[in-house]
């Protein structure tokens, strides 16, 4: 039985999957490996973290919407691709090596971060499922903290929130989390003495290069007006636990640095054996491995060339990957013998782009006309809509967005959640040794919040 293999479980290795599922002849075996059972719907993750959506929603799982593909868990931790094989961390613990007749790599992307002091230890990404939920506890954890503070100098470092990168990811993110924390505030009135404060930081001389510039003024005029203070051509120069320093020289006093600045392809891409551009898989027009004649790849990870932009690769983005992931899936049903299909270069132009600002307004670039305010706030949700699988995800979209239309957000923190205490921190407090207080900080400390 020939296999074919999927690395990647995102938009494209979902998409491929699911196309490969009616193209491929029945003795085809489709294997889809993924470090999680799900899909992460990314352009909703804003959402999630300022909890307008619930969490479960902006995901998809594998298993429900994937039937004919069998699911592996684990991760990719080499190739060899004159052999056809591809070795695998299950997350059982043990190490296996696939065999495959074809290979479609959509590992996607990492954050990309620089060699800034402190930032790795004390920044958070925001491309993750976990990292959203983590976001939104410690906004709520540090407003909790800062209302038990009395001097008002002292709360500022919790209340101050600093986002680098504004490009879609930084602006809806500080966009939707400045307006959970609006909410919240109502609930802290020691906290609402002093306020919140909320920064973006980027390099480039002006927010979201990738829109038309008429577009990004009026995204920034709403974020100013909103009190989002935008300082660009701006960087940062040393992060610690409770302050960030600027090339400007200024000093934040902060300790919630959230980094959006840009992506890059996934390391794993460097262990598979196959030619890199720039650190991306080099792929021809047809998405095929150049120098490989049955590994194909897909996404953030693959460098596909882009017929909008000649000389460059398609950019990073979930329609992309959406778009890639169909043809390819009719491309290796053609290396199978198909006699039906044709392996077809990708051929694909950006029909729009959408930025949600929160407070029912976003921005939206569609097939060369400008929307802005509601009207681009509701054609951007029927777009989600129209693209997150199954109509059960559907529903439950409607369902949250309706609840958040008509109602404030809570703000329970859930940073506990999937790290529950062990029986002995259940355990009554020692009279001799006092050990409730260390086993009450235990619980504080816990991962996940």
């Amino acid at each position: 039985m020939k296999r074919v293999l999927i690395a990647g479980g995102g938009f494209g290795g979902f998409y491929a999957a699911r196309r490969l599922e009616r193209l491929a002849p029945e003795d085809v075996r489709i294997t889809l490996i993924n470090d999680v059972n799900f899909m992460l719907y990314t352009p909703l993750l804003p959402g999630a973290a300022a909890g307008s959506l619930e969490p479960r929603h902006v995901v998809v799982p594998l298993r429900e919407r994937l039937e004919r593909t069998e699911l592996r868990l684990g991760w990719v931790i080499g190739g060899d691709p004159a052999n056809s094989k591809l070795e695998v961390e299950l997350i059982a613990g043990h190490t296996i090596q696939f065999d495959y007749h074809q290979l479609v790599v959509a590992l996607g992307s990492v954050s990309r971060t620089f060699p800034i002091p402190g930032l790795a230890a004390h920044a958070i990404g925001f491309k993750t499922i976990a990292e959203a939920i983590a976001l939104r506890n410690r906004l709520v954890r540090f407003l909790e903290t800062a209302e038990e503070i009395d001097e008002p100098e002292r709360r500022r470092p919790y209340l101050n929130f600093v986002f680098v990168g504004a490009g879609y990811a930084g602006l809806e993110g500080v966009a939707e989390l400045q307006d959970f924390a609006l909410d919240a505030l109502a609930y802290y009135p020691r906290c609402r003495e002093v306020g919140t404060r909320w920064i973006l930081v980027d390099a480039a001389p002006r927010i979201m290069p990738q829109i038309q510039p008429q577009l990004a003024r009026f995204t920034e005029d709403v974020l100013r007006r909103r009190g989002i203070e935008i300082m660009l051509e701006t960087q940062l120069t040393e992060v610690t636990d409770e302050s960030v320093t600027l090339t400007s020289g200024e000093t934040i006093p902060c300790r919630t640095v959230c980094w959006t600045a840009g992506v890059k392809a996934s390391p794993v891409a460097e262990r598979l054996g196959l030619p890199l551009e720039q650190g991306r898989i080099a792929c021809d027009e047809r998405m095929r491995v150049r120098g490989h004649h049955n590994v194909w790849a897909i996404g953030d990870v693959a460098a596909i060339p882009d017929p909008a932009r000649p000389g460059e690769p398609c950019p990073p983005t979930a329609q992309h990957a959406i778009r890639q992931g169909k043809l390819i899936a009719g491309n290796v049903a053609a290396a199978l013998g198909d006699p039906r299909r044709d392996v077809r270069p990708f051929a694909y132009k950006t029909r729009g782009m959408f930025a949600d600002l929160g407070r029912h307004n976003a921005v939206a670039n569609v097939l060369g006309g400008r929307l802005k305010g509601f009207p681009a706030w509701a054609l951007c949700r029927f777009y989600h809509l129209a693209w997150v699988p199954g109509i059960r995800r559907k529903i439950r979209l409607i369902a949250d967005w309706t609840v958040d239309f008509w109602f404030r957000r809570d703000t329970a923190e859930l940073g506990q959640l999937g790290h529950p205490p062990g029986l002995e921190e259940h355990m009554p407090p020692s009279a001799e040794t006092g050990d409730g207080l260390a086993s009450a900080r235990a619980l504080i400390d816990r991962p996940g919040g």
